[in-house]
């Protein structure tokens, strides 16, 4: 069972959002997952960097996060995806024109962002809950960003982020990467792990902080994943900012990522499912080859109820459109 973990203290500026995490490094939640902006306040135009670009409709309030944050018409040098999946990137089209800026990826993500193949599909039949049951809905990709799209440098330095390195941490994706400042311990850790019962309605509109493993119905590779874990937690993280979640620091938090590496396969990995025992084969050029489906018989009315919920807690949670 899960350790409930207090959330990092949030220094929230007087309309709430974004939240300052770090003196550099606040975050924004769209809905059901985060943005973060790295930076100081007052950056100005160019000063800072867009990590992830969350759920479709945000890109409003995106922008206007980055104005309060670093001053007015202030864009990025450069955004940077931790992974491509459609929770991440739903804004991201309309703000890298808008902003004019490259848009940095791992080498095995840039089929998803380029245009050349869609993810391997999800697996609603794992992690249980309504975010998991209805993930056959959830958008596949490709999105298309042309010759914005550029890989992250061979040496593990991070466009605009001095002193982070990425580091590749695949299972959840095929590209997916976390960024981990050794100076102070910050991690960004994307969904290679999250703070959040991601697959539960019920976990994810409270928001209650605990560790868990990534989310379960779009991870195609387990053992990967593991891997994964239990090199963040290698890391000794002193903040851990997730792609879902509230952002989370201290020993307790170290402590329940260090029980989820020690304990990821039974904690984490279903014994049942699509990708359970065999995961899905990619490479620089998208899908090679998937397990055959499980099946996920889903009523009609079950799966209208659920999407329901989902999208009135996501426009409920919304302060203003694009």
């Amino acid at each position: 069972m899960s350790t409930i973990l207090a959330p990092e203290r949030e220094r929230a500026r007087p309309d709430g959002w974004p939240r300052e995490i770090a003196h550099d490094l606040a975050y924004l939640r769209t809905g059901i997952v985060n943005v973060y902006f790295h930076g100081p306040p007052g950056a100005g135009d160019r000063g800072w960097v867009l990590v992830d670009a969350g759920l479709p409709g945000w890109t409003g309030s995106i922008i206007e996060a980055a104005a309060r944050r670093f001053g007015p018409s202030s864009g990025p040098s450069a955004i940077v995806l931790t992974h491509g999946h459609f929770d991440h990137v739903g804004a991201l089209p309309a703000l890298a024109q808008r902003w004019d800026v490259p848009v940095y990826v791992h080498d095995l993500e840039m089929p998803y962002v380029t245009g050349r193949s869609k993810y391997p599909p999800p697996d609603p039949t794992v992690g249980g809950g309504a975010m998991a049951s209805l993930s056959w809905l959830y958008p596949r990709g490709p999105i298309e960003l042309g010759g914005r799209a550029r890989p992250l440098p061979a040496d593990g330095s991070v466009p605009g982020m001095a002193g982070y390195r990425w580091i590749h941490t695949p299972g959840h994706s095929p590209g997916h990467i976390a960024l981990f400042r050794d100076e102070d311990g910050t991690l960004i850790a994307g969904d290679a792990f999250v703070t959040v019962k991601q697959e539960s309605l019920l976990a994810v509109a409270a928001q209650a902080p605990e560790i868990h493993g990534p989310p379960a119905y779009f991870t195609c590779d387990w053992k990967s994943a593991a891997t994964s874990v239990r090199e963040l937690a290698a890391l000794e993280p002193k903040l851990a900012a997730t792609g879902h979640g509230i952002p989370l620091s201290g020993p307790s938090m170290l402590a329940s990522l260090h029980e989820l590496a020690r304990d990821f396969d039974r904690r984490s990995i279903p014994s049942h499912g699509r990708y359970a025992h065999q995961p899905a084969r990619t490479d620089a050029d998208g899908i090679v080859s998937i397990p055959p489906d499980v099946g996920h018989p889903i009523g009609a009315l079950a799966a209208g109820l659920g999407l329901g919920l989902v999208a009135g807690m996501i426009a409920g949670n919304r302060r203003r459109r694009a």
